[in-house]
Formats: C-alpha cells, structure tokens, sequence
C-alpha cells in the first residue's frame, strides 16, 4: 500500500496489487471508499463508500480532482498504463 497524501484526517492511498480502472482508497478513522480517478472527459467518482459520512465522501471528491493528474502518474508508475 503506498500512502500518496493526507488531507483531514483522510489518507489517499494506491494499492500495488489493484486492478483497473485508475482509482484511489480513501481511508478514514471509520471506513474507506474507493474513488475512480476519470480522464480528461470523465470527472472523478465514487465507486464504493464503506463507513465515510457525506462530509468526508465531498473532500475526498475535491482533493482526488484538485491532484487528479499527479494520482494518475503514481497508478502508472505503480500498474502501467490502463
């Protein structure tokens, strides 16, 4: 598991074994969700929510686009191109 940033008591997380399509693990003190990262025509997007409230759901959603491009370079660098 690599750790590529925190933000507000959430962790923005890439698992080295995952699959496609590029997406992220938000881990916070009472669950996780998982976030796709979309491309340049699709915006990022909720795939599961496993215990995050609304409020943690909204900031993930914000940071994930707000380093969108830089999340994307990590999941090439950590799966190749997908």
């Amino acid at each position: 598991m690599a750790t590529i940033f925190r933000v507000g008591g959430l962790r923005i997380v890439i698992y080295p074994n995952d699959h496609p399509p590029p997406h992220v693990h938000v881990v916070g003190p009472n669950g996780e969700a998982r976030v796709a990262l979309g491309d340049d025509t699709q915006d990022a997007k909720v795939l599961t929510n496993d215990g995050l409230s609304r409020r943690e759901l909204r900031a993930a959603l914000f940071e994930v686009t707000e380093h969108r491009e830089m999340l994307v370079r990590f999941w090439s660098e950590i799966h190749g191109d997908s």
